[in-house]
Formats: structure tokens, C-alpha cells, sequence
């Protein structure tokens, strides 16, 4: 079930479509805005406690804490049309464009505001669309990331009092940047459930990478085969989030929604229906209520299928964060068909789901060692749970 109603700051601005590498490139801005679009014409942004977010350009110094300062001067030159190849900047995946560094600093700005707003308590959840950037490293732009927005929002929790942060990312990318932001320190555990790098971009996240040698255990990696469907997917998630989360006890859930799961996306080969992500996202804020009092900043990410997923995807994670029943029986309005299909005579979903049971076993009814999943699930708790005490057969 949903999370119980509860105060959530969404993080937006109309600035944010600036991030914007040109025609043709998968990262298109019109992906948040016909999300913005769903989610007023679902009525979702009436809801009571929930308020919008000014979403303000990071300073150099708040990006400083998480990038070397000679990667953003870097950046403020790729708007002056300057590539820095070595830095990652102005390659295929990374474009280089005019005011590049304002509009990835926007970005940081947005999800360091919903930090800041869980933290204080002036809002329970806050959601940051635009954020998610969880590739961009301290010196160099890498897989569409440009500034690393979750590194900074989790870098500014741990400057401002807070001694244990989760993060969750169940991009279909490995979430390289966060974790090597917080290799070696124990206050952050970075779990990613991915699609493995033996058959998609980065390459990395595999069971044995646990963290360095100050914080083993605190970098936890699921890489699943490809075409992993909901059912094992949500499996997974449930398998080793649940008990790292009963165990660290977080102060703040982070989480990182990329919906490149979803079977539509053009850019992976994962099997997720829009009912699993739904699903996954319910779990993770559940568990930010149970372990976390409540305290959850969540954030958009990757999803290249622009019209039909990634929407619906995080209107969905908009209504759970505001403890919204949204079932996927849901119908699409009509005056959102209407624009999807003014964009070139296209189809629009006509529900908020794709009609699947996301039903899944939990862990406590057993492995099953002729299942690639649960061979994974197996491989990672092996891995990470013995660093945290717990036993990998029966946490």
C-alpha cells in the first residue's frame, strides 16, 4: 500500500528543461515536461501537502564539496562552447551546450533543496524530478551526468548532522558515481539493483565490490541478468534493501527511480511493467517509514522511452511520496493523450499501468538456486551481509 499521507516537496522549475544536450540526444528535456504535464492533469499537484519547490542553481562551493573545482571551471567553459574530452565533456553521451554549468547546477540545486527540506522536517518526502545523476564523477561528466546532484544532496545531509544515510538506486544502471563518492565512508550504504555490467553501460556494480577498506560492506551491488521481469526484480530489491535497512537503521532513505527498467526502453533490455515500478517504489518508501522515521528524498533518473514510461513512471512516484492511491487501473486523462498525440500522431497510454501482477515471493520462503535471480540476490548477500553481521541464508 501507499505510504500514509504525508508532507513532500517536489522540486521543480520550468528552468530544469535546460538541461538539454540537442535534437536527437536520449536525455530529452521533453521528458519532464510532459511528466510535469501528467502529473497536473492527474490532479496530483492539488494535493493536500504537497508544495513545489524553488530550484535554485548550487554554488560552486555546495558542488565543491562533491566535484574538484578545476571539473566545474571545466564545465562553465563547455558552455563557452569548449570541450574537455579527458573530463568527459563534449562527447557523444556528454554534449557540451550554452550555459551547461547553470543548468547542471540547477539540478544540484533542486535535490539539495528536498534534502534540506527532509532534514529539517519541514517535509516528510520530497522528490526531486530532474535529480538523479548518478554517473558524473568528481572530476569528469560521464553516461548523460554531468554534475552529480545525489552525491551532493547525501554530502550536505552528513555536513548538516545526519550519521547514516541509505541510498537505493534501482536505475538499470549501475549507480557508479554515487558509490565511488562514498567508497570508503561508513556513514552512507549505496545499494544498487542493476542490470549487470557484464551487458550494459558502465560496465561495473558486481556482488563482490563491497566498499573500501575503512567502510567494507557499505557499497552493496545487484547486478541481474538482462531481461529480469517484476517479479524477480522486486525480489531482489526486497531480498537485500530490507534487512540492510533493519540493520544500518538510516537517519534518510535516498533513492534513485531511473525507470530504463521498463521493457520500452530503447537503451536497456530489462522486462519491468509500469505496475513494478509502482511496486518498487511503495517498497522504498515503506522502508524509509519504518527505518528512516518517515525521512525520504527521491529522485528521477534514467528512462529513454519518453512518452508512454518514464511519465507515468514518476507520477507514480509523486502520488506514493504523497501517500496518493494511484492504482494502475487508473485512466490516462484525456487532455494528456491529447498532447502526447499532437506531438506526431501518436498513442498514448490509456492507464496508469500496464495490467501486471507484481506479486513476488519474499526471501523467508527460500532460495532457489536454479534461479539466475536468486543465484544473484545470493552472490550479493554473501558478499555484504556477513560486513553488517547478518546471516546471508536466513537475514
Amino acid at each position: 500500500m501507499p505510504t500514509p499521507p504525508a508532507s513532500v516537496a517536489l522540486a521543480w522549475s520550468s528552468e530544469l528543461l535546460g538541461y538539454d544536450f540537442g535534437v536527437g540526444h536520449p536525455m530529452a528535456p521533453a521528458r519532464l515536461r510532459l511528466t510535469m504535464d501528467l502529473i497536473r492533469a492527474l490532479g496530483l499537484l492539488d494535493t493536500p501537502g504537497l508544495r513545489t519547490l524553488e530550484a535554485a542553481e548550487a554554488s560552486d562551493e555546495l558542488l565543491a564539496t562533491v566535484h574538484d573545482r578545476d571539473f566545474i571551471a571545466a564545465v562553465r567553459a563547455g558552455g563557452d562552447g569548449r570541450p574537455d574530452l579527458v573530463r568527459g565533456l563534449g562527447t557523444t553521451d556528454n554534449p557540451v551546450f550554452p550555459r551547461v554549468h547553470e543548468a547542471s547546477a540547477r539540478i544540484v540545486g533542486a535535490t539539495v533543496a528536498g534534502a534540506e527540506e527532509v532534514w529539517s522536517g519541514r517535509s516528510r518526502h520530497a522528490v526531486s524530478l530532474a535529480g538523479g545523476m548518478h554517473h558524473a564523477m568528481a572530476a569528469a561528466a560521464s553516461g548523460f551526468c554531468i554534475y552529480n546532484d545525489v552525491a551532493a544532496a547525501i554530502q550536505w545531509l552528513l555536513e548538516h548532522g545526519c550519521e547514516r544515510v541509505l541510498y537505493v538506486d534501482i536505475d538499470a544502471h549501475h549507480g557508479d558515481g554515487v558509490e565511488r563518492a562514498f567508497w570508503d565512508d561508513p556513514r552512507v550504504v549505496t545499494v544498487s539493483v542493476h542490470q549487470s555490467g557484464e551487458s550494459l553501460f558502465p560496465g561495473t556494480g558486481f556482488a563482490q565490490d563491497v566498499g573500501g577498506p575503512n567502510a567494507r560492506g557499505s557499497a552493496v551491488n545487484v547486478p541481474l541478468p538482462a531481461h529480469t521481469s517484476d517479479v524477480p526484480w522486486l525480489r531482489a530489491i526486497e531480498a537485500v534493501v530490507a534487512p540492510l535497512a533493519e540493520e544500518f537503521a538510516p537517519q534518510v532513505v535516498v533513492s534513485q527511480h531511473g525507470c530504463d527498467t521498463h521493457r520500452r526502453d530503447p537503451l536497456t533490455t530489462m522486462d519491468i511493467s509500469m505496475d513494478g515500478l509502482r511496486a518498487a517504489a511503495v517498497l522504498i518508501g515503506e522502508l524509509a517509514e519504518r527505518h528512516a522515521g518517515g525521512r525520504w528524498l527521491a529522485t528521477g533518473g534514467g528512462g529513454y522511452d519518453i512518452l508512454s514510461t518514464v511519465p507515468r513512471a514518476w507520477a507514480h512516484l509523486v502520488a506514493v511520496s504523497a501517500g496518493v492511491d494511484l492504482p494502475g487501473s487508473t485512466p490516462v486523462p484525456a487532455s494528456w493523450r491529447e498532447e502526447v498525440a499532437a506531438l506526431g500522431d501518436l498513442d498514448a497510454p490509456r492507464t496508469m499501468g500496464d495490467g501486471v501482477d507484481v506479486t513476488f515471493r519474499t526471501w523467508v520462503d527460500g532460495f532457489d538456486p536454479d534461479d539466475p535471480v536468486d543465484r544473484a540476490i545470493m552472490a550479493t548477500r554473501r558478499s555484504v551481509f556477513p560486513w553488517h553481521g547478518l546471516d546471508p541464508l536466513t537475514a
